[in-house]
């Protein structure tokens, strides 16, 4: 065999190819006059081993077992050098790195030469030192889904938790999708629940937060949209790195408590009910004893953080606008997140832009608002204004029995009298 290039073959003494125990027993049972295979069956061994040495092949031979190759150091410190940079710890990468630079090693060497940076990595990623925040410092965010029976169909729910991360006192929202305008909305409506604003905001890298997050340069670059939000509540952005979730475990945490605990498996009538299930479910859920601090979370915020948070802005600015384009379809519906709004029959298969408030959806074609509606929020419904169709409804089918023009019986010939008459038999 060839030897790798920058690969160290050390030598080691040679090893007989099988124990010298095994080899007397085998001896003792060819005397016995016992076959190949009954021999390979009770030392448990190959058939073939002990057909060699019947024939004597293995009388004075020996096999060599080489050990485990392994890089020499220089090479082992380019290794590791790769593992950690450009192959992003991944050693069959750095190993295909090192064969495009001369260094012709397996991949199982190369796995072996980094196993122990690769050890120290782990363990550095996993490792977690608990930080406690002043009052009134940060708030947590984070999405979580979960499917929930609403009206009897399964539907998938998106939760906003926001988590104060002194005291540990929670907020969720449910949402129809997980926009921009969600994240937006969802941390205005956590500002008023917990009556004020932290200093910052603590949230992943949402592609609605966060656009670039360069690792080496240590960077981040938050949406546009996002950043415009957190200046207008005067309010500072930052970003846990990737992959490192933990850095917000406090939010981490409560998605799984509000989906485990809050949700679970409860059905709801109608997503009206499930807000409402949820905005009861947060008052229990502030007066549990928390884990961690061993403090009902309203108990601290009442003590330490109500009166750090900074107030609310008199005028609180716009959490939600999006405008949409949707074509109107043939029943003179556009849809918004499931939910489907009419406008005026006469623009079918219109092009109309779609302004979707915190309260409101608003339909205009060209400058000319033509609906407005009060948002709904449960799923696969129909908000539908009448006026809309008017001209296009056809009136109800006459059901009375009156003669048109007022004509009774008797102008016909017989009255009802008539006809009684002849049923009671008095008919002349």
């Amino acid at each position: 065999m060839e030897q790798e290039v920058g690969v160290v073959a050390p030598q080691v003494p040679e090893v007989p190819m099988v124990e010298p125990e095994v080899v007397r027993q085998m001896q003792q049972l060819f005397a016995l006059g016992w076959g190949s295979k009954r021999i390979s069956q009770t030392l448990g061994i190959a058939r073939n081993t002990v057909r060699r040495y019947r024939r004597g092949e293995f009388a004075t031979k020996t096999q060599v077992r080489p050990k485990a190759r392994r890089l020499g150091p220089e090479a082992r410190a380019e290794a590791i050098s790769l593992f950690e940079s450009t192959a992003e710890g991944n050693a069959v990468v750095a190993q295909q790195l090192l064969s495009a630079k001369g260094v012709e090693a397996s991949i199982r060497t190369v796995q072996r030469a980094v196993e122990d940076r690769r050890r120290e990595l782990t363990a550095a990623a996993l490792a977690t030192v608990r930080y406690e925040t002043v009052p009134g410092r940060q708030m947590q965010i984070d999405f979580g889904q979960k499917w929930v029976s609403i009206a009897g169909a399964k539907m998938r729910i998106y939760l906003l938790v926001a988590v104060l991360s002194h005291s540990r006192r929670l907020f969720v929202k449910a949402f129809l999708a997980e926009r921009q305008d969600d994240w937006r909305e969802g941390i205005a409506a956590a500002f008023r629940h917990f009556g004020g604003v932290p200093l910052e905001l603590l949230g992943d890298n949402a592609k609605a937060l966060v656009t670039e997050h360069n690792r080496v340069a240590q960077t981040v670059t938050f949406h546009p949209g996002y950043l415009a939000f957190c200046k207008d509540w005067d309010v500072v952005p930052r970003a846990c790195g990737p992959y490192r979730a933990r850095t917000k475990g406090k939010t981490e945490s409560g998605v799984k408590y509000v989906k485990r605990n809050g949700l679970a498996g409860r059905e709801f009538e109608n997503f009206a009910a499930l807000e409402a299930h949820l905005a009861e479910w947060m008052v229990l859920a502030d007066q549990r004893l928390h884990g961690t601090t061993h403090e009902a979370p309203a108990l601290r915020f009442e003590r330490d953080e109500k009166h750090a948070l900074r107030p609310l802005p008199s005028r609180p600015p716009v959490a939600r606008d999006r405008r949409l384009v949707r074509k109107v379809a043939n029943d003179a519906l556009v849809d918004v997140d499931t939910v489907r709004y009419s406008v005026p029959h006469r623009l079918v298969k219109e092009r109309v832009e779609v302004n979707v408030g915190e309260s409101l959806v608003t339909v205009f074609h060209g400058q000319k608002e033509v609906a407005r509606h009060t948002r709904s929020f449960e799923p696969h419904s129909k908000v539908v204004d009448p006026s809309h169709y008017e001209g296009l409804w056809r009136p109800a089918a006459r059901t009375d029995t009156t003669p048109s023009g007022g004509k009774v019986l008797k102008e016909y010939g017989r009255s009802l009298t008539e006809y009684a008459a002849v049923v009671e038999g008095k008919a002349a």
